[in-house]
């Protein structure tokens, strides 16, 4: 159950004093930008499907993405091909603020959101698959727009750089370091040796999952490009929609049993689906995992079932309907809404923030601190108990009949109270910035966790419009961090990682 960061740093002559490859780094980053230009092209092409103007927005930021992404690749020309720890750690999180950076240009140059602090947001929002939007009327978008919203959630959803290993063979034994650095903490033991292969499968399960939500969306009643967009949102836990109301537009229960499932998918490990392609099916039902993920949302589910049963007087069926899905979208960070839980009993919003905090599985696309890390406190917590009785028992902490390592259980322990410390810091500065208590709170909850909807007048049924510019520049920092598990971009802003050696 070890990380799988390698420990062994390369360092040649070339590069002078420095431990970070900065050519190597710099050509990654611009062919990642040649990337995202294929994918304004996609948007693009969907705009001119649907007879639209804005096509000529993403030719505009294809163009703009070429250019730059050239001049990275000649500025990384001649570049040593190997990657240390550092350099992933810092392609990652330079990554993601590129994409968002480029991303959020369709939308502030066709003016559909005209404001640069609401359209890094918007689009931070989406590839961190968070889902919290400032948009008031997402129905005023073009077709391609709302394609884009999507689109970037599906490719944030298994982490850019996950895909990025998948198909380019380029980077070499960077691989390694760069899965490590984008999955970091505790992760299941890996399914193939080598990691561009076990992408390629990955990326497959995320395919196969999209398309089969997408089918079932058709049958349900959807169009093909509302179904399209909200498998993708669906599958990587992201929850735009193309519709302000979100899932509860479509008034449909078949839907919303289509969705909550998906979302409940998409936030198992995927690893132990492609063990499931492979025959090992039991793998499945003995990972501990799996089995908590479930227990936790069935328990939620049952309980708020109850509760707006006897409370808020729902028929049973609808009770339960309304009960799983939010669940379930919450504790995937998914963020799609078909209730507006604000009226529903006060002790739900307890239900509902612990499951934003805990989230899905590790090796998911789903936020939150990870139902295994749970796993791992519940268990190191029992111990020191039994540690009080017994103080010269030998009591490992145990994952699927593995004895976790002393260093696994202090860099979850550490992950675990630094995710709250984020949480209540977050929370002091909005409350600062002139933000409610409650709403403060449900915010940094959501936002470190990805999961969208928060409490209060920023609960499912409102945007995050109303909040000043500071505080959306803090809750995108916050996104993501989340999304990248804490420390990968934090270690970059520590002065020890850029000193030279």
């Amino acid at each position: 159950m070890e990380d799988f960061i390698s420990t062994t740093v390369n360092v040649t002559a070339n590069r002078g004093n420095s431990l970070i490859n900065r050519k190597m780094i710099l050509r990654i980053l611009g062919v990642l930008l040649f990337m995202e230009a294929m994918m304004f092209l996609v948007c693009a092409g969907v705009s001119l499907c649907y007879g639209e103007k804005d096509y000529i927005y993403f030719i505009y930021t294809t163009l703009i993405n070429v250019a730059v992404g050239s001049l990275l690749l000649l500025l990384g020309k001649g570049a040593e091909n190997r990657v240390t720890r550092r350099d992933g750690y810092c392609i990652v999180a330079f990554t993601w603020l590129l994409f968002t950076g480029f991303g959020m240009l369709p939308f502030y140059i066709s003016g559909g959101i005209p404001s640069v602090t609401d359209a890094f947001f918007e689009t931070m929002s989406g590839f961190t698959t968070t889902g919290a939007t400032i948009l008031d009327d997402i129905e005023s978008l073009s077709h391609g727009m709302l394609f884009w919203r999507s689109f970037s959630q599906w490719i944030g959803g298994l982490g850019i750089v996950f895909f990025t290993i998948a198909v380019l063979p380029i980077f070499g034994v960077g691989n390694q370091v760069l899965f490590s650095a984008e999955a970091t903490g505790v992760t299941h033991d890996k399914i193939h040796p080598k990691i561009s292969i076990m992408a390629k499968w990955l990326w497959t399960v995320y395919l196969i999952l999209t398309v089969v939500e997408t089918v079932l969306l058709l049958v349900g009643g959807m169009d093909l490009f509302d179904a399209v967009c909200h498998a993708f949102s669906t599958t990587a836990t992201g929850g735009y929609s193309t519709k302000q109301d979100s899932v509860a537009y479509w008034n449909s229960p078949f839907i919303e049993y289509v969705i909550a499932i998906f979302m409940i998918l998409s936030g198992v490990n995927f690893s132990l689906y492609f063990m499931c392609m492979t025959g090992r099916v039991k793998h499945l039902f003995k990972d501990e995992e799996f089995r908590l993920f479930l227990i936790s949302i069935g328990a939620v589910t049952l309980l708020i079932t109850g509760s707006l049963y006897w409370h808020n007087h729902y028929g049973l069926e609808e009770a339960f309907r309304k009960s799983l899905f939010q669940v379930a979208s919450v504790h995937t960070s998914c963020g799609f809404a078909t209730d507006d839980y604000n009226l529903w009993a006060p002790f739900t919003w307890m239900l509902l923030v612990y499951a934003m905090v805990a989230g899905g599985c590790a090796g998911s696309t789903a936020g939150g601190i990870k139902i295994v890390r749970l796993l791992v406190v519940l268990r190191n917590v029992k111990n020191e108990f039994h540690r009080l009785m017994h103080p010269r028992a030998v009591l490992p902490v145990k994952l699927n009949r593995m004895a976790a390592s002393q260093r696994t259980i202090a860099t979850v322990m550490t992950f675990v109270l630094f995710y709250f410390f984020c949480i209540f810091v977050c929370w002091l500065l909005l409350m600062c910035m002139g933000v409610g208590l409650e709403e403060a709170f449900g915010l940094s909850v959501s936002s470190i966790g990805n999961v969208g909807p928060g409490l209060g007048a920023f609960g499912p049924a409102f945007s995050w419009s109303a909040l000043p510019d500071l505080a959306k520049w803090l809750l995108s920092f916050m996104m993501l961090i989340g999304r990248l598990e804490l420390f990968g971009v934090l270690l970059l802003l520590t002065p020890s990682f850029w000193e030279r050696r």
